[in-house]
């Protein structure tokens, strides 16, 4: 299995024609998605592509989000805690910050909490 890092996603998702170097990596990064059997999203590139799509291309939410179902859908992609990556997105879609949401849905106690 391939981990993926953030930049080989981007190129495979966004066409910037105006940047030489996306233009050179796009297709090797369609060869990396289409050639390989097991491909693998780490949480921490996950949360760094919706900054990359947002901050560097001016993504939407929504455009985020199409990016994010369509490479959670793909046959040979495996995203790390998908179940609440994919909650987190809708909590995106609905107006939430997706790092903040990604925060919520991973929070969980430290401890039980104390009955008396």
């Amino acid at each position: 299995m391939i981990s993926l890092d953030t930049n080989v996603i981007a190129r495979f998702y966004v066409n910037d024609p105006s940047d030489p170097e996306a233009v050179r990596q796009q297709p090797i990064a369609r060869k990396v998605f289409e050639e390989n059997p097991a491909l693998f999203v780490p949480l921490t590139v996950t949360l760094e592509l919706e900054w990359v799509m947002r901050a560097f291309y001016d993504f939407s939410a929504v455009q985020f989000a199409r990016v994010l179902q369509h490479l959670a859908g793909l046959q040979n992609m495996t995203l790390e805690r998908s179940t609440e990556v994919l909650s987190a997105l809708q909590d995106h879609l609905q107006g939430l910050d997706f790092a903040d949401a990604l925060h919520l849905r991973f929070e969980q106690p430290l401890h039980e909490p104390d009955y008396f």
